[in-house]
């Protein structure tokens, strides 16, 4: 392989493929479990002439395991560069405070996750951040949001947890033409499912703890780059005056877990993938359930833009149920399926948005947002599909049943 591209490849071969380590060829890359590192020959000097990346200083500044955590997610998901952070919101306000200053302004999608959603609320308005929150399946409202001051437009390739698909294209036009930066966190998604550097996305965020980790074992996020609008070395200053300063690097144990799961991300997704359309077909024709919302459907409000950007309609779906505590019981009921908080793993995950991710949220702009009560959101996992269908119809068989 040593002379092939691995970008020539297929991307279930891409995800699976990467070079040996260079010293001992090891096909599976070493954990360098080390926070220090010795400044023996002449590194010392090459620090003090401004070496970096090259060589080893403090696993805080960067570390091999992590690098190479790196690379493979950058040429995944079709990026230039790639940053690894301790957690999906370290790569969300890095990327964000690697670009913003005060006085700046930002236009965001109004759904969010809820952490997104609570700091482009109010947190950023503690570092003089304006934030204007509207609704970017709508392009006409996005352009009408932008001031002289917007430096950001940041969306989510499928929203959390309402599904939306935003037309990228449409967007990152708009924005380009302004000098806006596109920022897409596509944690729902995976770079199995979408890839918005494709559709001209500048700067794409993920928490790694889902998808791309895959086993709910190891917490994590990428910031990935591919743009005309900032400079080829903006990670790398990222890296060095925002997360070495602020303090979120990723652990070389919690790099090299990623980067296992990361080669098995087609295979899960595409089995993923599979089950959650037919769960969301036989959810869509059941008649306790009020409503479906899964962009793989063509009753998807959008499916048009769900079927240009992404490759199978995604794991994640969500559903209406009569109200929250029907939509609790049912989950208190599941069987095979594991009431949780996260998403993404192997296992299928369920959770009711309104009272958990988003309970900090005021009920009034949770329902602005579509999160309204009776909301049920699954992370479909790898289980036979009939036994899914069989734990989802005996639970919703029982949520009108008092516990």
């Amino acid at each position: 392989m040593s002379d092939t591209s691995s970008k020539a490849l297929e991307f279930a071969s891409r995800a699976v493929f990467y070079e040996p380590e260079e010293h001992s060829q090891s096909i599976s890359y070493p954990i360098y479990m080390s926070a220090n590192f010795q400044y023996g020959g002449d590194i010392y000097d090459q620090i003090v002439a401004g070496a970096r990346k090259e060589v080893n200083i403090y696993s805080r500044c960067g570390n091999p395991t992590e690098y190479k955590l790196e690379e493979h997610i950058a040429q995944l998901t079709g990026g230039t560069a790639c940053l690894a952070t301790a957690s999906g919101m370290a790569a969300i306000s890095h990327a964000l405070f690697g670009i913003l200053k005060a006085g700046d302004h930002i236009v965001a999608d109004l759904t969010t996750y809820s952490s997104t959603h609570e700091f482009f609320d109010h947190r950023a308005q503690d570092f003089g951040l304006k934030v204007s929150l509207v609704d970017c399946s709508d392009v006409r409202a996005v352009e009408n949001a932008f001031t002289p001051e917007t430096k950001v437009l940041y969306v989510e390739a499928i929203a959390n947890p309402t599904m939306k698909v935003p037309p990228l294209r449409k967007l990152v036009e708009i924005a380009h033409a302004r000098g806006i930066v596109v920022i897409c966190d596509n944690t729902f998604a995976s770079p199995a499912v979408c890839r918005p550097h494709d559709f001209g996305v500048d700067v794409v965020v993920e928490s790694a703890t889902k998808f791309i980790g895959g086993h709910n074992d190891a917490v994590g996020g990428v910031i990935t780059l591919k743009s005309d609008i900032l400079p080829k070395d903006w990670l790398e200053d990222v890296r060095w005056n925002t997360l070495n300063k602020l303090g979120a690097p990723l652990s070389p144990f919690n790099a090299w877990l990623l980067l296992r799961g990361a080669q098995t991300l087609a295979l899960r997704l595409e089995k993923q993938c599979a089950n959650a359309l037919a769960l969301a077909k036989h959810l869509e024709a059941h008649p306790a359930v009020k409503r479906v919302f899964y962009p793989g459907l063509p009753s998807h409000p959008n499916y048009a833009s769900a079927s240009e950007q992404l490759i199978g309609g995604g794991a994640m779906l969500s559903f209406q149920v009569d109200d929250e505590a029907c939509g609790v019981r049912l989950l208190k009921r599941m069987q095979l399926c594991s009431f949780a908080a996260s998403l993404g793993g192997l296992r299928t995950t369920t959770q009711v948005p309104a009272t958990m991710a988003f309970l900090d949220i005021p009920s009034q702009e949770r329902e602005a947002m579509g999160v309204v009560d009776g909301l049920v959101r699954f992370s479909v996992g790898i289980e036979h599909i009939n036994d899914i269908i069989a734990d989802v119809d005996q639970a919703i068989a029982l949520m009108h049943v008092e516990l």
